[in-house]
């Protein structure tokens, strides 16, 4: 007879906030089961700090903030916990909270080979379901590639990928005018070059 698998342990909420408050690795949580978050590298960091630092100076004077990776993301309340590398928020609530965020106009996640397909796919949808989300930023680590979400007038949400170094990402309400460049800036990403077609050869007079 086989080995019975193994299923994974489940928690409830009141247990996963209080091995998250001894763990020294961050975890995810989703529906009883915890996930535990690889560490960031360099580039991931200075991603993560580029955003942060223009967000904050782009949100001065306004009743809105910023914070970064180690703050809480309340995706459904009891059920889903995640920690985006960037947020904004300007609910009032969010505004006094000290460690849990519930209410983001926008989400910033650094893509990384292990979490890639995640962020595009369920993550985007549990996300999806936040009334107040506006705008959802996926970065990708191997090339000058920003792929932004929003959410427009019927609840559909448009895709506008932000490629050259002067493309920019323009949030009126935000105050948000930031390029792929600054975005970018003191990394060793290189920007994404495309491959051009070898051209055609001739042969008696045709070309192939």
């Amino acid at each position: 007879m086989g080995q019975a698998e193994q299923q994974p342990r489940r928690y409830i909420v009141a247990e996963y906030f209080a091995f998250e408050e001894q763990s020294e690795v961050k975890h995810e949580f989703f529906d009883g089961e915890v996930f535990s978050m690889a560490g960031a590298d360099v580039s991931h960091n200075m991603l993560g700090g580029n955003f942060y630092v223009n967000f904050r100076q782009a949100l001065r004077g306004r009743p809105c903030k910023v914070v970064m990776e180690g703050v809480q993301l309340a995706v459904q309340e009891g059920h889903h916990y995640t920690y985006p590398d960037v947020m904004i928020t300007c609910d009032p609530d969010d505004q006094q909270a000290k460690r849990i965020i519930k209410a983001p106009v926008l989400l910033v996640e650094v893509l990384s080979p292990s979490t890639a397909e995640y962020d595009r796919g369920r993550k985007f949808n549990q996300y999806k379901q936040l009334p107040s989300l506006q705008h959802y930023l996926l970065v990708s680590q191997t090339s000058w590639l920003v792929e932004w979400y929003r959410r427009e007038p019927g609840n559909i949400w448009s895709f506008t990928p932000l490629v050259e170094a002067d493309d920019t990402l323009v949030i009126p309400d935000l105050n948000i005018n930031l390029t792929v460049a600054e975005i970018y800036e003191g990394t060793d990403i290189a920007p994404l070059k495309l491959v051009a077609e070898e051209p055609a050869v001739a042969y008696g007079g045709q070309r192939f």
